[in-house]
């Protein structure tokens, strides 16, 4: 510190945007549908980046990636295991838990979702991003070819993370309008 008086960062209500991968991202669209429903701040927009989705893990991806990968069925049974106990997979699993459980997706920020197609939460990316249109939101989906859990940060320097930052990058511009 120089001894002189630091100017308070202001954070601008009207500009939130809020973003998480893989289980963050799953809390993020959490986040999304709960200030939705308690009329809340709401955000501009979320980035979902290969979101941590739905507990049921019952979807083809997740038989598909089983044994392979960082993030297999198998880590991800265990996962939801320790969020929800024996709940998982369950009747009674809410939607700020497990956000593919909710009924309706009407009313929430623009969303970026990105997903490789090599991993575990492939189809319910590409599921919960085709039921925000069904619902009438907007959604930018990527799925990247041979992309597989957190690939970005494993090769960041690969050409195919590259172009997945800059899709966040230009989502974001668009966004927030510059």
């Amino acid at each position: 510190m120089d001894g002189r008086p630091r100017r308070r960062a202001r954070a601008d209500p009207e500009r939130i945007v809020i973003a998480g991968g893989s289980a963050g991202g799953g809390l993020c669209a959490a986040l999304a549908l709960l200030t939705r429903d308690r009329k809340g701040p709401q955000p501009i927009g979320q980035v979902l980046l290969c979101p941590m989705l739905d507990d049921r893990n019952d979807t083809p991806s997740a038989y598909q990636m089983a044994g392979l990968g960082v993030w297999d069925r198998t880590a991800n049974e265990t996962g939801w295991t320790a969020l929800l106990g024996a709940r998982r997979g369950g009747p009674d699993v809410p939607a700020y838990a497990a956000p593919a459980r909710a009924e309706d997706l009407s009313g929430l920020p623009p969303a970026f979702l990105d997903v490789g197609s090599a991993e575990t939460f492939r189809d319910e990316v590409v599921a919960f991003a085709s039921r925000i249109w069904q619902a009438g939101g907007v959604a930018e989906l990527h799925v990247w070819p041979g992309g597989f859990h957190g690939f970005d940060g494993f090769a960041p320097q690969a050409a195919l993370s590259q172009s997945a930052r800059a899709a966040h990058l230009d989502w974001l511009r668009r966004l927030l309008g510059g």
